[in-house]
This record gives C-alpha cells, structure tokens and sequence, in this order.
C-alpha cells in the first residue's frame, strides 16, 4: 500500500518539488516500506522518536525535523537532521546556532512563519521574519542571536485547518509573497534561501500552486497513524 500511495504522489507531484514523508508516530517497518518504494527524506516532529528511528534506518535517509523543538532535546535532533523546518523563534535559532558551533556543524533552519488563525501554533510573525532575513543579509544578527553556525534555507507554514480552499490559498499566498519578497529584497540570500515548506496530504496541491518546493505528506503515505 505506502509503494502504490508513494508512486501515486509521484505521478502527481512536479519533478521539482521536494516530496518529505512525514513518519512520525509510524513503525520503522513501514518508513522501510517507503524507503524500499525509492523514499529517501522523512519527517519526523518528536525529538526521541527521530533519535530512536535513527539507528534503524538505512545510512542515506534525509531527515528533516518539523514539529515544535524544545532547546533541551536539540541532542536528539540535530545530530541527524539534515533540516529543522521549524525554526519558530529567536531563542531556538540562537540555541541551534550555540550546539552547531560547539559541535563544529552548520545547521540548515527554515523560519517557521505563523500562518493559521489558530493561537496555539507557533511561529514568526512577518516583521520578526524581514527583520531577521535582513540583519543577515548585512552580516549583522539580530540582538542576541548570532548565525555562524545557521544557514537559512527559506520558509516554512502551516494553512489554517479548515475545508476552505479561499483561506488555505490565502494562507499560502501570504508566505509565497514573504518568500519572494526576501529573495528580491536581499540578494546576498538568495543563492541559499531558496526552500518553501508549504502544504500537507489535504492541501498540498494547492501549496504547489503556490511556489511550494517541498511538500511535508503522512497520511496519504502511510494512512492513519498507528500509535
């Protein structure tokens, strides 16, 4: 079933944009289901749970960590995260930046923008984001938060949860419009700054629409999560 739901995508998706399976909460034998279907980058979004899968996964699996980090568990991630895609605050870029330095690795970040309604998701607002991108472009960080050991990739977001395409759309409009804001604004970036994470198994073709160069999709992978 993950082989024919992965070829499906794959039929579907342009050849340009990143397709990540989100695995999280799913056994190892079926992210080797994917993996033995040709699947190579995977999400998880619990820092133990990325850790633990690790070991058991073959050697040249993409890990990306996407959910809420906390900077007491950046041990568990950042040693084998190709990407953290959630980069939601000064005080986690600042932590990630302290370990890549102390552990002699440059760590690739997307800046999460707050997109939903919801209060409960985390994220940058837009401002927070152009003053960041911009004291970087000038090689200067913002108080408190140095770069040295932090690439910044590009964006990342979440639609509100809701059935309606005209505020999923305009969810996505809003960080395509960010996205291609900084990169014409700051072209000292925009050789790196060139990933936007947008759109999951209910919209992600509406995130392609969009400029979505990766696509984060569990479900329509590996189906209901099993634990």
């Amino acid at each position: 079933m993950v082989g024919d739901n992965l070829k499906s995508l794959y039929a579907k998706l342009p050849s340009a944009v990143k397709l990540v399976a989100v695995s999280k909460f799913h056994p190892v034998e079926r992210l080797m289901e994917a993996y033995d279907a040709g699947q190579r980058v995977f999400g998880e979004n619990r820092p133990q749970e990325l850790a633990a899968k690790v070991p058991l996964m073959p050697s040249d699996v993409e890990w990306h960590f996407i959910g809420h980090l906390q900077t007491n568990k950046l041990k568990f991630v950042l040693p084998y995260a190709t990407m953290v895609q959630s980069v939601d605050s000064f005080h986690l870029l600042e932590a990630i930046d302290k370990w890549g330095s102390a552990n002699g690795k440059v760590i690739d970040i997307l800046l999460e923008l707050h997109l939903g309604a919801e209060e409960t998701k985390h994220g940058f607002s837009e401002e927070e984001i152009l003053t960041l991108v911009r004291k970087a472009g000038e090689g200067i960080p913002p108080a408190g938060v140095c770069l040295n050991s932090v690439r910044i990739r590009g964006l990342m977001g979440m639609a509100t949860n809701t059935e309606d395409e005209v505020v999923i759309e305009a969810d996505f409009a809003r960080i395509e419009s960010l996205f291609k804001r900084i990169r014409a604004e700051y072209p000292a970036l925009a050789e790196t700054f060139t990933e936007l994470s947008i759109g999951m198994s209910g919209d992600w073709p509406l995130a392609v629409k969009h400029g979505a160069t990766m696509v984060r999709i569990g479900t329509d992978i590996f189906g209901p999560r099993e634990y």
